[in-house]
């Protein structure tokens, strides 16, 4: 069996993890004071959460017998996106810090729910994906109960 459409579908997904894990990172660094505590324990369990999923995706890669990608999505929409984040921290603005991540977490979905319709996509891989997509949409939907907070 060709399982090369899996294996970047797969791909593309660690990708997608990594700029959310470095997105994350990013926004971390950049909320000095103390009044964002709050916002970095969150961040904080969201890089956790993409460090897992791309450590299962990159198995499920090896299973298929492919080799994983590092790095980002550098030429994506996604990557431009959390540069957005940064730009927002660094007026300190909690509610645009927020929307931009959600805009990131919007492109996550979107990149999952591309990979689950892929026909190509194996059955046993869309379980995995389902699953880490509904990961992500609890964490997308903190984020934005999070900005509704902050607009308010």
């Amino acid at each position: 069996m060709n399982h090369d459409a899996c294996i970047e579908a797969l791909n593309d997904l660690i990708k997608i993890n990594n700029d959310r894990i470095e997105g994350y990172k990013k926004a971390i660094d950049e909320l000095q004071d103390d009044e964002h505590f709050d916002l970095k324990t969150v961040f904080s369990s969201m890089v956790t959460e993409s460090q897992e999923y791309k450590n299962a995706l990159q198995q499920k890669v090896h299973e298929y017998g492919g080799s994983t990608e590092e790095g980002t999505t550098t030429a994506g929409k996604i990557y431009r996106v959390w540069m957005d984040v940064r730009s927002a921290l660094a007026v300190n603005d909690r509610a645009s810090v927020l929307s931009n991540c959600e805009a990131g977490e919007d492109a996550a979905q979107k990149a999952y729910k591309t990979a689950i319709e892929d026909e190509d996509v194996m059955e046993e891989t869309k379980v995995l994906l389902r699953g880490q997509k509904q990961g992500l949409k609890t964490s997308h939907d903190k984020i934005k109960a999070l900005r509704d907070k902050a607009k308010a």
